[in-house]
């Protein structure tokens, strides 16, 4: 789950960091009240959108009048963004966070990460802030620093203060680098975040070290735990049908295909999706339904996948181990029964009762198209999903 800019700066101003004067707006007469509040005569007004790369989108202005951050907060408020992360579809900007302008001397980057691989914490850090890390990494990856911290010990002096050093601070400063990398650290440990990056981290000219922008990302699956974070979950800046598939208990990733997958199990989705891909087609979704797949759920996930405009064939592909595919088929043609398709329908059973699985789907008098293997299932899907869209460019 992400979270806004704002919202990260708040909860790492609770563990010490320190970030400029800000606040939020809904109304362009808001923004500017907030303006008057914050004083002085610069205000950065940003677009609060779960995505970055916002400056290069029109979300991120400086102002120097009352004026200036009226009309900017015109211009952004109820507007699409569309930056290189939100993809074509952009996102909807419905608040903006005013914030004090800062006199900057120089631009940093730092980030902790969850790195898989390690099965370790690393600390991420450059003197060069500012870009996209992504542009860093590719044109000068000796920039960048990283420092692996281990789980069962933590966060130690030593390597904050090596951070520090690497950030071209001078002695002066780091004191309140590493006051400021464990504050961080400390927000991400205790709140079960699996990504927290500032950029920029920016010193002052009077040698202040600011959080000017700042993003974190937490792990679903310890959001039972954390209530004041799920409370943050802003659902307008999340896929429709994830954010749907998440509230029912499903597994949901939208993906440009135009075939529509239903599947239990992650692994066994991951290879479906690459079977269709083998095949020629290109899949619409990763859906895993899990291991529980009544009737209810099983029509909940055919909504899922179908209210994607663009799916032209689905693709349901389920291996019976806990489940039984008998069960199973009669989940399917109640669901289809149920919102009357008007695609192609691929099924491939596999597993516990798969004879009985079977003999439901044939008997069920409905258009359903089977399979016995996945390399079938997919090479059926590709030709219903191609015979589908020469027929509707025929209509």
């Amino acid at each position: 789950m992400d979270i806004h800019e704002y919202q990260a700066k708040e909860i790492l101003e609770g563990y010490g960091v320190k970030i400029a004067e800000g606040g939020l707006a809904y109304s362009p007469e808001d923004a500017v009240q907030r303006a008057r509040e914050i004083g002085g005569s610069v205000w950065a007004v940003k677009a609060q959108i779960h995505s970055g790369a916002r400056g290069k989108a029109g979300g991120v202005k400086i102002c120097f009048t009352h004026e200036e951050v009226e009309a900017a907060a015109e211009s952004m408020l109820g507007k699409r963004l569309v930056t290189h992360q939100t993809g074509p579809e952009g996102k909807i900007c419905s608040r903006l966070y005013i914030e004090a302008g800062t006199d900057i001397e120089k631009e940093l980057y730092f980030s902790f990460l969850v790195d898989r691989s390690e099965e370790r914490i690393v600390m991420v850090g450059s003197s060069q802030g500012g870009m996209e890390i992504e542009e860093l990494a590719e044109n000068n990856p000796d920039a960048i620093k990283k420092i692996y911290i281990d789980p069962a010990v933590g966060l130690l002096d030593f390597q904050a203060r090596e951070m520090a050093f690497e950030l071209g601070l001078d002695a002066t400063q780091i004191s309140h680098a590493v006051k400021f990398i464990r504050g961080c650290y400390c927000a991400m440990r205790e709140l079960d975040a699996n990504m927290l990056e500032v950029n920029p981290l920016v010193v002052t000219k009077s040698g202040e070290l600011i959080t000017l922008d700042a993003k974190m990302g937490f792990d679903d699956n310890a959001l039972f735990r954390r209530p004041k974070v799920m409370e943050l979950r802003d659902k307008t800046q999340e896929h429709p049908q994830e954010m749907a598939a998440a509230d029912r208990g499903l597994s949901y990733v939208g993906l440009d295909g135009d075939i529509g997958c239903m599947i239990n199990g992650a692994g066994l989705a991951m290879a479906t999706m690459d079977m269709i891909k083998l095949a020629g087609g290109e899949p619409a979704n990763f859906l895993d339904v899990g291991g529980g797949a009544s009737a209810e759920r099983t029509e909940k996930a055919f909504r899922l996948v179908l209210a994607d405009k663009g799916v032209k064939a689905m693709l349901v592909n389920i291996f019976a181990g806990i489940n039984r595919c008998d069960w199973i088929a009669e989940g399917v043609v109640h669901a289809v029964k149920k919102i009357d398709m008007k695609i192609p329908l691929i099924v491939r059973l596999s597993g516990t009762n798969v004879e009985e699985g079977r003999k439901i789907i044939a008997e069920s008098g409905l258009p359903i198209i089977t399979a016995t293997t996945l390399a079938e299932a997919a090479e059926k899907a590709v030709l219903a999903r191609n015979e589908q869209v020469a027929k509707e460019g025929a209509a």
